[in-house]
């Protein structure tokens, strides 16, 4: 009951903050969007890591490296810290300078000017939907997860939910998280979804330390940090001390999800709140050691509980097992609230981005003459809905990293599309539309086949492909749907007609 009462105080002071936000909203449908293009260094800084470390990073990381052993900070970590700064560097100085100029809200408003198109908008919209919803399942499911684990006990005088060892419902754990980031999101907007992020991130990064000196001092069960860090990791199987289980096809493969941080909607609204471009410094200097920071640790915590003869019903339970069994209640209490802020981090930016798609890019595309009073509450209501439906959808759990691993794939493949928008002069609407075309399809043949995501072993090919001299070994499906994706995208940019001169000034004068 201890740890309950502080994850719920901790859930009504973040409440409080984004309620506090709201009280700065300016009453357009540029604050609530965007925050005005208000947002400085640290803030974008804050908002831009929160957002992009998620429960795949937490949660995720630390079961799976249960399971595969230490290569799981080279699989993603490494290439992430590396990827995503240069994303940011690359694509998102010159998308905000553009969205400025042009001043835009969404991904979709971006492409439809610049490939003078209106249809990609119609075809991307489901499309990045599906896909970030898929993403928020990461996060609702996961927080149902952790509560329900750390709270076990919580009601058995009561006599209440036995079946899940009397502890919070993971069904009904989501079911308030999910109302507690719809609120400050639905009254905040975009300041008080930043400001809700800079408190999490702080939360999840200083708690997520003691998590891990906690966590090491009872593994190891020496005198000093540094003892029980040496006999923890001693400790730890043979075959998670390297990457054993990862083949380098595998290894390989995983080079491409950090792609995916370019094409998230909610990654480019928060691009567009940067208050100038210098605002991208600290961000993109600060990522990979923030990146180094969190996943670290988790790894390592996996690779010990591998190495401590405990065993976990499923990998999405496996960190919060450990802080349910070492850390004391008030402490165990803190850990969790610092797991969930990481999770949240993330939920309010894709929540908000949705409905600033929908109000945008359908809403107003159909009556350009509806008031702003109107294009907000039409986002709130999207919002709303997508709350409800992904909080539906979580009812029906899958592993969190490997659930990430498809929807990453699926946004990975759509990087050549953005890194061509903004680099490549000859690039076509026809080009890009069938590129996306090709993306979905290949996609959802890749998901269908691995069950919907219910293989984590799953590759493509799904045997060494042998083509003459050539052997193609099983890689993960992110390859494939990269490589059809750029390959249409050239080919048939190439043999359609070119954009318009005037188009093409426009974007790259």
């Amino acid at each position: 009951m201890t740890q309950l009462i502080i994850i719920c105080c901790y859930l009504a002071a973040l409440l409080g903050l984004g309620l506090w936000a709201s009280r700065y909203f300016r009453g357009t449908s540029e604050d609530y969007m965007l925050a005005s293009h208000s947002i400085g260094p640290f803030l974008l800084l804050m908002s831009l890591f929160g957002t992009t470390m998620t429960a795949f990073a937490l949660v995720g990381s630390t079961g799976k490296s249960f399971i595969l052993g230490s290569g799981v900070f080279g699989l993603l970590a490494s290439a992430a810290g590396i990827v995503h700064s240069l994303c940011f560097l690359i694509i998102g100085v010159r998308l905000w300078a553009i969205g400025r100029k042009h001043n835009y809200r969404t991904q979709i408003q971006y492409f439809r000017a610049r490939l003078d198109n209106s249809f990609i908008g119609l075809l991307l919209f489901p499309i990045l939907v599906a896909l970030v919803v898929t993403y928020l399942l990461l996060g609702v499911v996961s927080c149902g997860a952790v509560v329900s684990k750390v709270t076990e006990g919580a009601f058995e005088n009561q006599g209440w939910f036995e079946f899940v060892n009397y502890g919070v419902p993971p069904a009904l754990a989501s079911a308030v998280i999910c109302g507690v980031v719809l609120t400050y999101v639905f009254f905040g907007g975009m300041r008080g979804t930043a400001w809700a992020n800079a408190l999490q991130t702080s939360v999840f990064m200083v708690l997520g330390l003691v998590t891990f000196v906690t966590i090491a001092r009872a593994l190891g069960a020496e005198d000093t940090l540094w003892k029980s860090l040496t006999a923890a990791s001693e400790k730890i199987p043979e075959s998670h001390a390297g990457r054993e289980k990862i083949s380098a096809a595998k290894w390989f493969s995983f080079l491409f999800i950090p792609l995916s941080v370019a094409m998230f909607p909610h990654i480019f609204q928060h691009w567009l709140t940067a208050r100038s471009a210098s605002a991208f410094k600290l961000p993109i200097i600060m990522h990979p050691f923030f990146v180094m920071i969190v996943w670290a640790p988790c790894v390592l915590i996996g690779c010990w509980a591998a190495g401590s003869g405990l065993s976990f019903e499923s990998e999405n339970v496996v960190l919060a097992k450990l802080v349910k069994q070492f850390a004391s209640p008030v402490l165990g209490g803190l850990l969790t609230a610092g797991i969930l802020a990481a999770i949240m981090s993330s939920l309010d930016s894709q929540f908000l981005c949705l409905g600033t798609m929908f109000t945008e890019d359908v809403v107003h595309s159909l009556h350009p003459e509806m008031s702003d009073r109107a294009r907000i509450w039409y986002a709130r209501f999207f919002v709303l809905l997508i709350v409800v439906v992904t909080f539906v959808l979580s009812l029906f759990p899958r592993a969190v990293f490997d659930l990430g691993l498809w929807s990453f794939s699926g946004f990975s493949g759509l990087f050549p599309l953005v890194f061509a928008s903004v680099y490549w002069r000859k690039l076509t609407a026809s080009g890009a539309i069938a590129s996306v075309l090709v993306t979905g399809l290949v996609w959802f043949v890749l998901f269908y086949r691995s069950d919907f995501g219910g293989n984590a072993r799953y590759t493509f090919p799904e045997q060494a492909l042998t083509l003459g001299p050539i052997v193609i070994p099983p890689m993960l499906a992110v390859v494939t749907i990269c490589a059809a994706s750029t390959l249409t995208l050239v080919v048939v940019s190439l043999v359609t007609k070119p954009p318009k001169p005037e188009v093409v000034r426009r974007f790259f004068d």
